[in-house]
């Protein structure tokens, strides 16, 4: 079977791609080990009760009738109406470190006010943040590499400022321990903070869905439980991929969303890992369905970065399973849904925080469900000191670790979001193998939809 273009992988960034080539009638097949689509954002049912994974927030949120932001371009590129995602924004976050909170919502001035009344003598140098991100090119890959912490410490001279900019920005989107490189900063602010959050009720089932439907409509092959076993290689040429059970594809250009590291060890003439330039942040999340909404207890904000201390300590545990001195918490309750779509059935509470894929991968089955259990208690009593304490609220709970996030990604290490060294022009050691996706450079729903089609415009379509 010969096709224009394999595409490994059918996460957000292998459907963008796949649903590009095929309205320019191209002939591809998308591969997925798994049953199910969507990678690590992805949807599964327990219980009677829906539950997403992945998904806290589809970022870089415009409203209808905007004319730039990836956002838009994302749904021109895919020929997708805006009313389809049926994105609600958000009510409001806020970053929380010990005595100091600021809100953000999608509109700037919010932060911008919180700064001003937090630190007095911020205004003018945050301006001037904000002047210098109006200028920087995301494709510019000379721009890419440097210090996020020394570029932010050059314009704002308030530590704890600094900190709390950071910690959003490396909690949905580092895969660097300790700093962010400069060029992941700008994108991650734009992302968050100029542009927004938004959910669709449904979650990310709506939106794989829509995704799947529209390549399927245009001819696109899409094969489930077809893991890729290894990449056929010929000279300076990927020829082809020989799946687990034996069966070759042949294509004229191959597309991989499966990180970098990934897919080197996947080719014919590179068959060791390469450790070093792994990615080493993964997490534990748990999910936590209430018998209330989460307002009527006193939570009103869409997510809470809390930190709790004045530095912001973004690395693998050193020394245990999990860290619990920063986290994530997100209701997917406090979006502004509009009143014909409804509400969500229950109360919803989800709570991420930083763990070590080693320590969780070598534990003893019947020591890994415990530990679950016990690093869930612990990651909620750590966030109930930033908001109030729902856990005599909890009627049903869930947790996935590291291990979870290895099985359904393929990340060495669990790795969120993959190596720390990108490519952002996604080529690789052959000349017809592509990158796309985490590893390519953009991160979060919006950014691989983005990097498919930039990839599959880039490599595929103009190339041939």
């Amino acid at each position: 079977m010969h096709y224009d273009t394999i595409i490994i992988g059918a996460g957000m960034s292998g459907l963008a791609a796949g649903i590009r080539l095929a309205h320019f009638d191209r002939r591809v097949c998308i591969l997925e080990k798994h049953w199910t689509i969507g990678g690590l954002n992805s949807f599964y049912r327990m219980h009677g009760r829906d539950f997403d994974v992945g998904l806290h927030a589809v970022t870089n949120y415009t409203p209808k009738g905007a004319k730039h932001g990836p956002l838009s371009r994302l749904l021109r590129q895919l020929r997708i109406r805006w009313e389809e995602l049926e994105l609600a924004p958000q009510a409001g976050s806020v970053i929380a470190f010990p005595d100091v909170r600021l809100r953000f919502s999608n509109d700037i001035e919010l932060l911008r006010s919180e700064i001003e009344r937090e630190f007095p003598d911020q205004g003018d140098n945050f301006q001037r943040l904000l002047d210098e991100l109006a200028d920087y090119d995301d494709l510019d890959a000379s721009n890419f590499n440097g210090s996020a912490r020394q570029f932010l410490s050059n314009i704002i001279d308030e530590p704890l400022l600094v900190e709390m900019l950071l910690c959003p920005l490396m909690w949905y989107g580092n895969a660097r321990e300790h700093d962010m490189d400069v060029g992941q900063f700008f994108i991650m602010f734009r992302s968050i903070f100029l542009e927004g959050f938004a959910r669709p009720l449904k979650g990310v089932r709506l939106i794989l869905k829509l995704l799947v439907r529209r390549y399927r409509a245009l001819g696109g092959e899409l094969r489930l439980r077809s893991g890729v076993r290894r990449i056929l290689v010929d000279g300076r040429r990927a020829v082809g991929v020989e799946l687990e059970d034996g069966q070759q594809l042949f294509a004229d250009r191959i597309l991989s969303s499966a990180g970098m590291v990934e897919t080197l060890k996947l080719c014919d003439d590179l068959a060791e890992e390469q450790p070093a330039v792994a990615g080493q942040m993964s997490f534990i999340e748990s999910i936590s369905v209430l018998d209330c909404l989460p307002r009527e207890i006193g939570l009103p904000e869409t997510i809470v970065f809390y930190n709790d201390s004045e530095s912001f300590h973004w690395q693998r545990p050193v020394d245990s399973l999990c860290d619990t001195r920063t986290g994530v918490l997100c209701s997917p309750n406090n979006y502004l849904y509009p009143e014909e779509s409804g509400t969500l059935p229950e109360g919803i509470v989800r709570l991420t925080t930083i763990a070590d894929f080693d320590r969780w991968a070598n534990l003893p089955e019947a020591e890994y469900v415990r530990q679950k259990m016990w690093w869930y208690d612990r990651a909620i009593a750590s966030a109930v000191r930033f908001v109030p304490d729902f856990r005599g609220h909890v009627v049903a709970t869930d947790v996935f670790t590291p291990k979870t996030i290895r099985r359904f990604t393929s990340h060495v290490n669990g790795a969120v979001y993959g190596a720390p060294d990108k490519q952002l022009d996604g080529t690789t050691h052959l000349e017809n193998l592509f990158l796309c996706g985490t590893d390519q450079g953009f991160v979060g729903i919006v950014g691989a939809i983005v990097s498919g089609i930039s990839m599959a415009n880039m490599h595929c379509l103009r190339q041939a």
